[in-house]
C-alpha cells in the first residue's frame, strides 16, 4: 500500500494503474500494476523507473491471481490489439492463464533497454513475434518442474539488479 501511495504522489494520479488485457481463452481482464508513468506527459517518473527495474509494479498483479484471472507463471497477457494479430497455432497462447513471468519474460527482462530509442515496429518484427513463439512452446511442453525454474530464474534476476 506505501508503494502505491508513494506512486500516487510521483505520477500526479492514482496509484494503481489498470489496463484491459487478453486471457484465458480470449477473454478480457483488467491487470493491476502500480502506476510508473507520470499522468501529465505519460513519462517514466523516477519513483516509477525504480519499481520497473525492481519489477515491483508487477506486484499487484497477485490480486489477479487471487481472483482467478491470472497465474503466477503463463505466457504474460498481451493488450487486445496485439491478442487480436494471434493466428493459427499462436493461438495456442491463450488457452491458458496468463502468468505474472514466463519464458519470455525472463528472456526479455532488460526489454526496455532493447526497445530505447527504436520504433514501435522492432517490437512487433522481432520481439513480440519470439514472444509468441517461446509462449507457444511453454503451452505445449508444461510441467510444473519447468514452472518452478521460471519462477526461481525470475527471483534470480531481481536479486541481481
Amino acid at each position: 500500500m506505501l508503494l502505491i501511495f508513494i506512486a500516487s504522489f510521483d505520477t500526479k494520479g492514482t496509484g494503481l494503474f489498470f489496463q484491459k488485457r487478453v486471457g484465458l481463452n480470449g477473454q478480457s481482464f483488467v491487470i493491476y500494476k502500480i502506476r510508473t508513468m507520470s499522468v501529465k506527459d505519460d513519462s517514466i517518473s523516477r519513483f516509477g523507473s525504480f519499481l520497473r527495474t525492481l519489477k515491483i509494479d508487477e506486484l499487484p498483479q497477485f490480486l489477479n491471481v487471487l481472483m482467478g484471472t491470472m497465474s503466477i507463471v503463463g505466457p504474460r497477457p498481451d493488450v487486445i490489439g496485439f491478442a487480436d494479430a494471434l493466428i493459427g497455432d499462436d493461438r495456442k497462447v491463450l488457452e491458458v492463464k496468463p502468468g505474472i513471468t514466463s519464458d519470455a519474460s525472463i528472456k526479455y527482462f532488460n526489454e526496455e533497454e532493447l526497445l530505447r530509442g527504436k520504433v514501435n515496429l522492432d517490437y512487433v518484427d522481432r520481439i513480440w513475434q519470439d514472444k509468441v513463439k517461446l509462449n507457444k512452446e511453454y503451452v505445449e511442453n508444461w510441467t510444473f518442474k519447468r514452472d518452478l525454474k521460471i519462477i526461481l530464474t525470475t527471483i534470480k534476476l531481481i536479486l541481481k539488479r
